[in-house]
This record gives C-alpha cells, sequence and structure tokens, in this order.
C-alpha cells in the first residue's frame, strides 16, 4: 500500500477529554454563540470592531490556527501522486465547479424564489468553493491528508480565476431566464485573491515551514512523536472559538426570526447531503479508496463561507438579507458536516471493510454521538 493511501498508526489520535466529547463541545459552542450574540447584542458590535475591509480579524484568526495542525501533517513529499490521477481530479473539478454551483442555485430559486435577497445569499455560498473548514471534516473523517491538500489547492486556483464570473453569471445572467430579478455584484479578482491568501495561503505556508525546518532541525521521529500531538488540539480549540465567534455574530437575528432561519436552513440541508453522497460515490466509481472518497466528498460538500460573507457584506451591506443568509451557512454546514462525517465512517464500513484498526476519529464520534 502506497504512504498516500494510508496514515501510520503514530497519527492516530488517542482518546482525549476534548475529543472524546467533541459533538458536545460543538454544540455548547453553538448555544453560547447564539445567548452572547441573544443577551448581549452589543457583541457583535465589537467582534465587528476588530476587522480590517471585510475581513473579521478573530474570526480569520480561529479559522487560521484551525486549519494550521491538519497543513503541518500533510506529506507534502507525496503530493505528486495526487496530480497523477487525473480521473479523480476531472471528478473533482466537475463536481465543485459546475454540480455543485448548479445544485445550489437549483436549491435557492426553488426555496427562496420569495426571500430574494436571501436567495442571493444562498447562490454566493454554492459559488465559493470550500478551502477552509473542509481540512478539520477531512481530518475528522480519516480523509486522505495528501489529496484534500492537491483538490484545496485547485480549488483556491479556479476560485480566483472563476468566483466573479460566476456571480455574474448565476446572479445577474440566470435569474431573469427563470422569471427572476437580475442584480449586478461587483467584485474583483483580487478581493477574492487576498480572501484566499488570508484563509488558505497563510495556514498552508506555516504548516510547510514548520513541517520542513522542524524536520530538519529535530528529525522526523522527534516531529511525529513530539510536535504532531502538542499542535493536534488546536484545530478543536480553534474550531470551537471560531464557532462561538460565528454564532454570536447573528445570535440575536437567530432568536427573532427562528422562522427565516429554517427558510435557509432547509435547503442548504440539502445541498450538503446530496453534494456529499454523489461525491462520495463518484470518487468510488473512479476506483478511489475510503481516505480519497472522503477527501473528494467533504471538499465538494464544504463551502467557503468566509469569502461567500465578505462579498455579501462589501457588496449589499452588513445588515442585508444577503449577509444573513451567508451568515447561517456555517451555523448549518458546522452541524450538518459533522453528521456527515459519521455517515462517512458508516460508508466506510459497508463498502470498505478492513482489519481492525487503531481507535481513530470514527470511534471517538460513535461514543458520543
Amino acid at each position: 500500500m502506497s504512504a498516500i493511501n494510508c496514515a501510520p498508526a503514530a497519527d492516530r489520535k488517542k482518546l482525549g477529554f476534548l475529543d472524546r466529547y467533541l459533538t458536545l463541545w460543538i454544540f455548547l459552542a453553538m448555544a453560547v454563540g447564539v445567548s452572547t450574540g441573544y443577551f448581549i447584542p452589543s457583541s457583535s458590535g465589537f467582534i465587528n470592531s476588530f476587522s480590517s475591509g471585510t475581513t473579521n480579524i478573530p474570526l480569520a484568526i480561529g479559522l487560521i490556527l484551525m486549519m494550521y495542525p491538519p497543513l503541518a501533517k500533510v506529506k507534502y513529499e507525496n503530493m505528486g501522486e495526487v496530480f497523477k490521477d487525473t480521473k479523480v481530479l476531472t471528478a473533482s473539478l466537475v463536481l465543485n465547479w459546475i454540480i455543485g454551483p448548479v445544485l445550489m442555485f437549483v436549491l435557492a430559486i426553488t426555496f427562496l424564489r420569495d426571500y430574494p435577497e436571501y436567495m442571493v445569499g444562498l447562490i454566493l455560498i454554492g459559488l465559493a468553493r470550500c478551502i477552509a473548514m473542509v481540512v478539520v471534516w477531512n481530518e475528522l473523517a480519516e480523509g486522505n491528508r495528501e489529496y484534500a491538500a492537491g483538490l484545496i489547492a485547485l480549488n483556491s486556483i479556479f476560485q480566483v480565476l472563476l468566483y466573479s464570473v460566476y456571480a455574474y453569471f448565476f446572479i445577474t445572467v440566470l435569474p431573469p431566464l427563470f422569471g427572476l430579478e437580475s442584480l449586478i455584484v461587483n467584485i474583483t479578482i483580487g478581493q477574492i485573491a487576498e480572501s484566499v491568501f488570508i484563509y488558505l495561503g497563510v495556514p498552508f505556508l506555516l504548516g510547510i515551514i514548520s513541517r520542513y525546518a522542524l524536520i530538519r532541525l529535530k528529525g522526523e521521529n522527534w516531529f511525529q512523536t513530539k510536535f504532531v500531538p502538542f499542535i493536534s488540539p488546536i484545530t478543536l480549540i480553534a474550531l470551537l472559538f471560531t464557532i462561538v465567534i460565528m454564532f454570536s455574530l447573528k445570535g440575536e437575528l437567530i432568536v427573532q426570526i427562528p422562522m427565516d432561519v429554517l427558510r435557509i436552513a432547509i435547503p442548504l440541508a440539502l445541498y450538503f447531503s446530496i453534494m456529499f453522497l454523489v461525491s462520495f460515490f463518484v470518487g468510488k466509481s473512479f476506483g478511489a479508496d475510503y481516505s480519497r472518497s472522503a477527501s473528494i466528498a467533504f471538499t465538494a460538500t464544504g463551502n467557503n463561507f468566509e469569502l461567500a460573507i465578505a462579498v455579501a457584506i462589501g457588496v449589499f451591506g452588513i445588515n442585508s438579507g444577503q449577509a444573513f443568509a451567508g451568515v447561517i451557512g456555517p451555523l448549518v454546514e458546522v452541524p450538518a458536516l459533522i453528521a456527515l462525517v459519521n455517515l462517512a465512517f458508516w460508508l466506510r464500513k459497508k463498502y470498505f471493510p478492513e482489519p481492525a484498526r487503531t481507535l481513530g476519529n470514527h470511534e471517538v464520534l460513535k461514543k458520543i454521538t
């Protein structure tokens, strides 16, 4: 078996206190965020005061810290094998840049045509392919790190080149064909590139530099047995911090207009479920093993909500319905993707039977759900 297809036993995490009750901590973080936003309305203004342009600095720090440990664990020397598999790469690009945006557009105009601001916000989410939190979901699902990193890198390039074009096509050109109002979305390639650099480029560079510098200085054994266990908890701690920040920003509105939240949540939940199942079985049909099928599925299912929210705020304003829909995106994505991590392990057991493995993330999640 090639090194790229199987994580070594040393990478498996033991059941720590944070890992054992991961789902509980995530839902508690969601509750803390909503409660903070509702009972302390000024908290959202305080958090937003730490912003530069459309980039919220606390949120950016949380996301960068969250992504850093998984990206430091990637064996970049094996990345060449990823790009040799042209069938899998082609399938991933089709899923991300044709099926995903079209599916979200269809769901948005089906469920939210009477709420045009929410509809546009949902379309913006569908166009922003995931380059950030997918790293965490892939890690929890024990997907292939190298494949995930390669697919995310491709998505980031296509995002810089295509997002503004897609936004024009899906929001200005297509809606009138379905009897809906068209809108103009002005977003430049430079703005997209800035977002991609902040949320992907920085943790990627930190991961690459620390991996090769520390292995050179201390050796690979020290890196795997000392440094990796030391930084691993940062991902989950930063994830919880990020969830609290995201939920607190719109906690008051979530409580005040729950039916609007539900209207936005239904098509999003359908999107996540459909995209994950379609992507997973597309990967399997192309001969990918479980780890690669999981990476294909999670990179196609998640969305770059940071970019979608930044565009919605920059174009329509922070108090717009488009921005509200953008914020609801990750609020639905977090519990949905946790559920899909569990589904991924069920699919592995059903379709990829293997000998008994060292206790991993799937056992962690099984114990807490």
